[in-house]
């Protein structure tokens, strides 16, 4: 049974969901999860972890994601992109370069957002698209989330091209509709790419008919995505003691300002330790020896 990631290209117009049944088929094992949903109409980089590297996941959770995104101005919908049921219209003249790079600083840094109905935020345990289905109205809560670099790429014929790197959590979505709103004009997303998700890049990724015919070259080892968390050599006897779910001791000579560490042997990845600052000792986390 291979254990790794695939770096997939999702497709527009195919689900996060789709992907996984068709890995499921092409590596003939269960154990397939993905880091990051794509909505359907989005394309790019949609990590998927099999095997064991499902167990590491959970180290992603915060890897910056970048994004390019189409803006259409003149109406907005309930979901925030064109494919939603339209709440707003209104004309409007077209925005200069330079009034449009002027709003895009705007975002850059800390900001709050609040995210689209359509979207898996839960409410009250439910979530937020399932109350939308059922025409139930929430005041979605704001979050806040960072903005890392948002640049200008070229105006169309009813909007304009932007890039946008950002933390976990944002919704490009809703920053569409938002640049719409300092610009006075109404905003949704009409297309989206994701181009990076933490070590995975958008010109590395595979399609699904390229990973159909080479399955073993497109997968990566378990340890690609989490290579920003530190790296601790361990000797063999402590591999077992780190298998039978016992603490080994760190060198004098070591320091770690990290809680999770990246064990190997000198043959392989063991897994992720977690290191008790209190005791200067590492105690195992997720062992995938």
């Amino acid at each position: 049974m291979p254990n790794g990631f695939v770096n997939v290209l999702k497709a527009p117009g195919i689900t996060s969901h789709d992907i996984v049944a068709h890995l499921r088929k092409v590596y003939g094992m269960k154990k397939i999860g993905h880091a990051g949903t794509l909505d359907p109409a989005a394309a790019g980089v949609l990590p998927i972890a099999l095997g064991k590297a499902t167990r590491m996941l959970e180290y992603m959770d915060n890897a910056d994601k970048s994004y390019t995104a189409e803006v259409t101005f003149g109406y907005t919908t309930d979901s925030g992109d064109d494919t939603g049921n339209v709440i707003e219209e209104a004309p409007y003249q077209m925005p200069t370069i330079e009034a449009i790079k002027q709003v895009l600083e705007t975002f850059r840094g800390e900001i709050k957002q609040r995210p689209p109905m359509y979207s898996a935020v839960r409410i009250n345990g439910q979530k937020a698209y399932n109350l939308a289905r059922k025409n139930i109205e929430v005041e979605m809560p704001e979050r806040t989330v960072v903005i890392h670099a948002i640049d200008f790429h070229e105006m169309t014929e009813n909007g304009f091209v932007f890039s946008v790197k950002c933390s976990k959590g944002t919704y490009i979505r809703s920053l569409c509709m938002d640049i719409g709103k300092k610009l006075g004009i109404p905003a949704v997303m009409s297309f989206l790419v994701r181009t990076h998700v933490g070590e995975f890049k958008l010109e590395n990724a595979w399609s699904t008919e390229e990973i159909g015919m080479l399955p073993h070259k497109a997968l990566c080892p378990m340890d690609f995505p989490i290579k920003h968390l530190p790296e601790y050599k361990i000797t063999e006897d402590e591999a077992l003691m780190i298998k039978q779910g016992k603490k080994i001791n760190v060198a004098e000579n070591v320091e770690f300002v990290d809680k999770f560490i990246r064990l190997y042997t000198d043959k392989e990845f063991a897994g992720i330790g977690r290191y008790v600052f209190s005791e200067r000792k590492i105690a195992p986390h997720k062992v995938v020896l």
